[in-house]
């Protein structure tokens, strides 16, 4: 996967049926070849061919089906921030080490401001996530705050990338 300098330098490595494709990519990724093909104007085969190329350059790191949470058991989304007590590589790597194994945890970014990690967490009700905290939460390595968001409502969640 090429790592760019800028957004720019990434862009310009892309022509217009290439973000064409990725946008259709993103918008549908149960798309077949020949419907993108058809879509941006170009042959079945040249589609194909610049697809594969997308994904072994890393610009298409995967394609998935986006699943309803509540139809599984899983409507209440949590927003979990986190304070260590040190800013250490060392603890940065053992939290790291330690939410990798959490199947709960959706999501896990390193952010500067206020917390340094902040985790997006679905669970089936307050219940669950009582029992998540106590068990799991308060476990985690180097933990000094630990401060709870339940997300209302959910306004806008995966929009596609704006290119």
């Amino acid at each position: 996967m090429k790592s760019p300098e800028t957004k720019e330098s990434f862009m310009t490595d892309l022509d217009r049926i290439d973000r064409a494709i990725l946008r259709h990519l993103q918008a549908d990724g149960r798309l077949t070849n020949a419907e993108i093909a058809k879509a941006v104007n170009v042959s079945a085969a040249t589609c194909h061919r610049r697809t594969q190329r997308l994904f072994d350059e890393g610009h298409v790191v995967g394609v998935h089906a986006r699943v309803n949470p509540a139809s599984v058991g899983l409507g209440t989304l949590v927003m979990v921030g986190v304070v260590l007590d040190r800013s250490t590589p060392e603890s940065f790597a053992e939290l790291e080490a330690a939410v990798s194994g959490m199947t709960e945890l959706l999501e896990c970014q390193l952010v500067a401001g206020e917390f340094d990690y902040l985790l997006k967490i679905r669970v089936r009700d307050i219940g669950d996530f009582n029992a998540l905290h106590g068990r799991m939460l308060i476990a985690l390595p180097g933990v000094r705050q630990i401060r709870t968001f339940f997300v209302l409502k959910e306004v806008k969640e995966n929009a596609p990338l704006p290119f």
